[in-house]
């Protein structure tokens, strides 16, 4: 699932925008959605600091308590990976756009041929984008970053979010050698996302996630488990694996 922030000072474009967009997802059977409007750019800033935002359509001529642009910056500066597209009727801004590693640059009035033709480029570029995007079945699109574990259940593979579990049938070792070094063998069923657990329960081997969620942690991995957190030994962290503290309880 693509989540969509949409920030703009008008709130008709931001309104007709989401409309658009909306339109392209089902026309192209796109897992997407649109998590978050605004025509301010400090909710904007605390909205993506407190949540999980992949693509963020943003008014580089931002008439609000602060520009466009420098909530580019700032966004940027904390989230490497996010998608920023501009919006703008200046076309002198274009070239400082790209300053911020924007993916695209959409000119005022937007039509829905120019916003499709960015959104199949963003599609392609995430599809190929295989540290930080997984396809399951050809359609759905999933950030690493938000997968808490993956469970292997017979023939099908279970990929778990805060919020939902996504079923596919693939290889588990097929799996496990394509994911980033921050996704742990735990168990022999279950493969962790080390940067979004919470506690780690060695009395009773659970991993502890957001929401309740939980999974095993099987003796014959445990031990290897134990020395990887005490180490804090990964190479590709988005941001904070050595400066997070786990609760071993």
């Amino acid at each position: 699932m693509l989540n969509f922030v949409l920030c703009d000072d008008n709130l008709v474009i931001v309104n007709k925008l989401k409309e658009m967009l909306e339109f392209l997802f089902v026309k192209h059977d796109i897992e997407a959605k649109i998590t978050f409007t605004s025509d301010n750019s400090i909710d904007v800033l605390d909205f993506i600091e407190n949540n999980h935002v992949d693509v963020i359509i943003l008014d580089i001529n931002l008439n609000s308590d602060i520009s466009g642009l420098e909530l580019a910056k700032r966004i940027r500066k904390n989230n490497k990976g996010v998608y920023i597209i501009f919006s703008t009727g200046h076309l002198e801004y274009s070239l400082v756009a790209y300053s911020v590693k924007t993916f695209d640059y959409l000119p005022k009035p937007i039509t829905i041929e120019r916003l499709e033709v960015t959104i199949m480029r963003l599609l392609e570029d995430v599809k190929f984008s295989n540290k930080r995007f997984i396809y399951i079945n050809n359609r759905t699109i999933i950030n690493y970053s938000e997968i808490n574990y993956i469970k292997k259940d017979g023939m099908k593979l279970v990929f778990c979010t805060d919020s939902h579990s996504y079923e596919t049938y693939n290889s588990f070792s097929k799996i496990q050698s394509i994911l980033p070094d921050n996704f742990i063998r735990c168990h022999k069923s279950y493969i962790a996302n080390a940067d979004n657990i919470l506690n780690i329960s060695a009395n009773k081997n659970r991993i502890l996630f957001k929401n309740d969620l939980s999974c095993e942690i099987g003796p014959k991995y445990k031990n290897n488990l134990m020395e990887v957190f005490k180490n804090a030994n990964f190479s590709n962290n988005m941001d904070s694996i050595n400066n997070r503290k786990w609760i071993i309880i």
